[in-house]
């Protein structure tokens, strides 16, 4: 008996890689509360009952208050309860290895088969254990069939009173990252760095890397040669788009390339609150916010920074000098500096200005008010001239006759009783006063 015990010990270490050690601890617990079964004495606490496996031989011996209870006092009770104690700790045993195992793979990719779906969860089947992606892990539009291989990310293991909650993840940035790092030996070797990554599933990546050699372009290799690494990885993702870009500690230069189409004309960083006022030309402000707003929102992401985005006003071409309401003083000041016209003193902000001798904060406050009013103002009118123009070519496009009509001579059967028989010049003077004084309404709504 004692031989078997050994023997079935060792099978199970070998087979559900649980040492013998722990083993050992589960027998002795369960032989303790069967042994206390069997002496039903409620004075004994379990610090009197105690139970000696020898390791080597597998002899099991048992003392209550160092007295030896002989084997044939566990009756079929005791050994029912053995048996089910040393279960349950093997249970445990086992998920705490499949745990530990999966706890240092949190992080990196694993494979296994979809085995069945649970309210839009996909169970997957890996090798001695199951994981869950759960719906919000997912690509979204990406459908799996039974039976199929998948690959994903490993986010968490969860301990619980049953088996461990295994994690994955197709939608989290990290998938994108390390599936680089598979792709790309100079990522894996440590030349390339990903420095920063922000990613909306399914439909847009933006990655930024950094090479330690000078000689190692990092984008291109993770592009690869006519962009067979970045290609086998946009298809893992089902044709998600990915934009990778040089990282830069300088944030004037990480951040063009970060926002990438657009063409970024002038940004004021604010450092303080972490924010920076993006300019780019009217046909660029699509490009820069993106469909649904995603180019920016990632960008921001990707930078850390918030980041906010305008259009650039036209030039309006007003003159320092022709700007009523700043004082001639300030007016030498802001010439000296360069700020010689409207345009340019809208480029800068009321702290910028502060800092030119001369000018206090409330001056350079003011000076940016009138500025900004004269701005509001010329804009208004420009609307209201386009608007008069429009109105102008419409009207005339609908009271103009056509080519046609011009060239076709006039019939008899086209003019009216008042052309062919002409009234006397005073009964024809009224008609024309009222036409005429309805025209200057017209022009006048």
């Amino acid at each position: 008996m004692n031989g078997e015990l050994l023997t079935a010990l060792e099978r199970i270490e070998r087979e559900k890689g649980i040492s013998k050690e722990i083993l050992f601890e589960a027998i002795e617990s369960a032989l303790a509360s069967a042994a206390r079964k069997v002496i039903d004495d409620p004075t004994l606490s379990k610090e009197d009952i105690e139970v000696r496996i020898n390791k080597e031989t597998g002899e099991i011996k048992v003392f209550s208050k160092d007295e030896e209870i002989e084997s044939e006092r566990f009756g079929r009770i005791a050994a029912q309860t053995a048996k089910q104690v040393i279960i349950q700790k093997i249970r445990e045993a086992e998920r705490d290895v499949i745990s530990e195992k999966y706890l240092k793979k949190v992080g990196s990719i694993i494979s296994g088969s979809v085995h069945r779906f649970e309210k839009g969860n996909i169970i997957v089947e890996l090798d001695d254990a199951e994981a869950v992606v759960p719906k919000s892990e997912q690509i979204p539009g990406e459908k799996f069939r039974q039976g199929e291989l998948i690959r994903a990310y490993l986010v968490k293991v969860e301990r619980g009173n049953a088996a461990p909650e295994i994690v994955l993840s197709r939608a989290d940035a990290g998938f994108v990252k390390k599936l680089f790092e598979l792709e790309v030996p100079e990522i894996s070797q440590g030349i390339v760095e990903v420095k920063s990554i922000a990613r909306e599933a399914g439909e847009r990546t933006k990655m930024a890397v950094y090479s330690k050699d000078d000689k190692i372009d990092p984008v291109g290799a993770c592009v690869g040669m006519r962009g067979s690494r970045v290609r086998d990885i946009v298809k893992e993702l089902h044709g998600e788009r990915i934009d990778i870009v040089h990282w830069d500690d300088d944030i004037r230069a990480y951040l063009p390339a970060a926002v990438n189409p657009a063409e970024v004309s002038r940004m004021v960083i604010d450092r303080e609150h972490k924010s920076i006022k993006l300019t780019v030309p009217k046909d660029q402000l699509s490009l820069l916010i993106g469909k649904k707003g995603r180019n920016i929102r990632l960008a921001s992401k990707l930078l850390g920074w918030e980041l906010i985005a305008e259009a650039a006003q036209e030039p309006t071409g007003i003159l320092l000098q022709e700007i009523k309401g700043i004082s001639s003083k300030s007016k030498e000041i802001l010439a000296e500096a360069g700020y010689n016209a409207l345009d340019k003193i809208l480029q800068t902000n009321a702290e910028e200005l502060s800092k030119l001798k001369g000018l206090g904060p409330k001056s350079a406050e003011k000076i940016i008010n009138v500025c900004r009013e004269l701005l509001s103002k010329t804009a208004a009118k420009k609307s209201e001239v386009t608007e008069k123009e429009k109105a102008e070519a419409a009207a005339k496009k609908f009271f103009s006759p056509s080519h046609e009509e011009d060239e076709k001579p006039l019939s008899s059967s086209d003019l009216d009783a008042s052309q062919i028989f002409p009234l006397n010049a005073e009964e024809e003077k009224e008609p024309v006063k009222e036409e005429k004084e309805q025209g200057e309404e017209e022009k006048e709504d």
